[in-house]
């Protein structure tokens, strides 16, 4: 199958794309519904009642599994290589731990309001990019459990649109994106609540 990639996606490479375990799939379109399909079950196990350490390696980790593992052989194993975006692979566990620590601290002092321990995890969580790929859809899932479990808040509206394929929605998450990773979370801040 060849993946043509939306802006600011991390493209695979040859062997993370030989992880596809749906091997019938031959367009982004039927990989897209494959794996909304999965991410759509994660969300349901999010709301299973069971309570979870959200800000954890391993609940970082079960989440993506269970997100893509129906798609994915390598769902929910960090990346072993190093991508247009993200640390060096050999670093995710410890920018990982780093990330779920200073956000624990900011609650626990009041260091910032919900919305933007919620935006400034999200963005974080993205420039770690620990997964070869579904990193925003991560990150974007796991925010709103922050802002609902930790934060007594309510989940973001990620800028109404789609998020996963091309278009003005996703070319202004990934402008806030990459103005937040110069310092400005001015337009993300605007645009998760938009």
């Amino acid at each position: 199958m060849k993946i043509e990639y939306p802006d600011g996606a991390t493209p695979l490479d040859r062997d993370e794309a030989e992880g596809l375990r749906l091997t019938h799939i031959t367009t982004r379109e039927q990989l897209n519904i494959f794996e909304s399909e999965n991410i759509r079950k994660a969300v349901v196990w999010t709301r299973s009642g069971r309570t979870r350490d959200i800000l954890s390696e391993s609940f970082i980790r079960q989440l993506h599994q269970k997100m893509l593992g129906d798609v994915w052989t390598w769902a929910g194993k960090f990346r072993k290589t190093n991508k247009n975006i993200g640390v060096m692979w050999d670093q995710i566990g410890i920018d990982l731990r780093h990330l779920c620590e200073d956000v624990r601290f900011w609650i626990a002092n009041d260091i910032y309001e919900p919305d933007e321990i919620a935006f400034r995890f999200h963005h974080r969580l993205v420039l770690i990019h620990p997964f070869s790929n579904g990193n925003g859809r991560l990150a974007r899932l796991i925010t709103d459990l922050l802002l609902e479990q930790k934060l007594d808040s309510n989940r973001f509206s990620w800028g109404g649109g789609s998020l996963v394929s091309g278009g003005e929605c996703r070319g202004q998450y990934i402008s806030a994106l990459r103005a937040a990773d110069k310092g400005d979370y001015s337009q993300l801040s605007v645009f998760v609540r938009s």
